[in-house]
């Protein structure tokens, strides 16, 4: 049996890495970042041609993202160690998407607080409800998950959002959940518990500033919606 072939022996001008060095990544296809990552094919195929079977698998780069390393190494090429430098990969741009935010955000308007949270909560395939703790000057001071789940009232309790709120020592707090689908409209039960976390606030003297809703790039402000 033949060895795996390399991305050394393709024709330099065809090479992913020599393209990325001659014109810069932003030249390159899905399928060629991602035979970067996975270094060499296998006895049949090149690694560009597995990255491209392996994308058309997934159905897209977002479907690439959300399959995990079992279901990765159901493919046909993709052992162990590929399936980890592709997961490797993918949270690496996590957490650079996180680094292009100053150690100190301010939170003066929705956006500020859908763009901290959006590429934390997009992809996730349950609901999150996160809290973003502010200082008098609107400075996030802390962010807790404090639930994972279908959102409901007894999920996410008052006693446990303001207990938070409490030991972090803050002014007002932000709360924000994703939507899996990727529509951000607010249902029933997010504006009830809105307006529960609302009067619970105001009796603790902890100020409720907004519910943001998260969805796949985009997002909805209860406040800025007019439901509190």
């Amino acid at each position: 049996m033949s060895e795996s072939i390399s991305l050394k022996e393709w024709p330099e001008d065809e090479r992913p890495r020599e393209r990325m060095l001659q014109h810069g990544a932003e030249a390159l296809s899905h399928a060629e970042l991602l035979a970067i990552l996975l270094r060499t094919g296998t006895s049949k195929e090149t690694a560009v041609h597995l990255a491209s079977r392996l994308l058309h698998h997934s159905g897209s780069l977002r479907g690439l993202i959300d399959m995990g390393h079992n279901e990765l190494t159901r493919i046909k090429g993709i052992g162990p160690a590929k399936a980890l430098q592709i997961r490797a990969g993918i949270e690496l741009g996590r957490r650079l998407a996180r680094t292009k935010q100053s150690d100190t955000v301010i939170v003066r308007r929705p956006q500020d607080a859908a763009n901290y949270l959006m590429e934390d909560l997009r992809y996730l395939k349950v609901e999150h409800f996160v809290c973003l703790f502010l200082n008098t000057k609107n400075h996030i001071v802390a962010r807790e998950t404090l639930s994972i789940g279908t959102l409901n009232a007894s999920l996410v309790h008052p006693r446990e959002v303001f207990r938070a709120a409490i030991r972090h020592g803050c002014a007002s707090i932000i709360c924000a959940h994703n939507h899996p689908s990727g529509d951000p409209t607010p249902s029933n039960e997010d504006i009830l518990l809105t307006r529960r976390l609302q009067e619970a606030g105001e009796l603790i003297g902890i100020e409720v500033l907004d519910h943001i809703v998260i969805g796949d790039k985009r997002f909805i402000s209860l406040k800025e919606h007019g439901t509190m």
